[in-house]
């Protein structure tokens, strides 16, 4: 039986790394956490939350699935959200898609995959929505477009969540931003749907 003993090499060494710079850093760690961000990502391995922003374990609250979607029926990520908002407070909610996303191609691809085309149908009708704007753009053009109207799309569902309407109804200073990763330089980018109130967001939404 394979019991991936290298993995475990690497968390010893990491660990010991770790407690040699600090070492006081797992016992804050384990007394309690709390971020002030909770990112919604691809479960893509290529982008890491806590590296692509430079922050250490315990600075962001991480909820990731194939092509960063908020669904309404899909009750772990609308418990994500309510844990995040209710309970740790966090101030910002990041939604963050990527240039290169297998999951933006699949959608747009006229391929049968199984199960996953269920889920992959939610960004079929971003594409639908935005049918056009993406029609007759390159194919490289057209992926890349299609995964900023995604994040866009998913803002805008974070912000019809109950609980996201609910904290702003109480007056919690709460936003969600819409930002884009391009895997190809390491850099992110901001989709200017950054909305702190829900007012805000029907006017951002049809100005995209």
């Amino acid at each position: 039986m394979k019991t991936l003993n290298p993995l475990f090499e690497k968390n010893l060494a990491w660990a010991t790394a770790v407690q040699q710079e600090d070492p006081d850093f797992f016992t804050r760690l384990a007394s309690q956490q709390h971020p002030e961000l909770l990112w919604i990502g691809c479960a893509d391995s290529r982008v890491p939350a806590n590296q692509i922003i430079d922050l250490p374990p315990g600075e962001v609250f991480v909820h990731r699935n194939i092509a960063n979607l908020v669904v309404h029926t899909d009750l772990n990520c609308l418990s994500v959200i309510e844990f995040a908002v209710e309970v740790l407070a966090i101030r910002h909610i990041i939604v963050c898609g990527h240039y290169g996303c297998s999951g933006i191609r699949a959608a747009m691809d006229n391929q049968e995959y199984g199960v996953i085309d269920n889920w992959l149908r939610h960004i079929k009708d971003v594409a639908r929505f935005n049918a056009d704007v993406l029609d007759g753009l390159p194919p490289e053009v057209r992926h890349d477009r299609l995964a900023e109207l995604n994040v866009i799309e998913q803002v805008a569902n974070v912000c019809n969540t109950s609980t996201v309407r609910n904290a702003w109804r109480r007056g919690h200073e709460l936003s969600v931003h819409g930002w884009i990763y391009d895997i190809r330089n390491g850099i992110l980018k901001d989709l200017d749907m950054c909305i702190s109130r829900y007012e805000q967001l029907e006017e951002k939404y049809r100005n995209v």
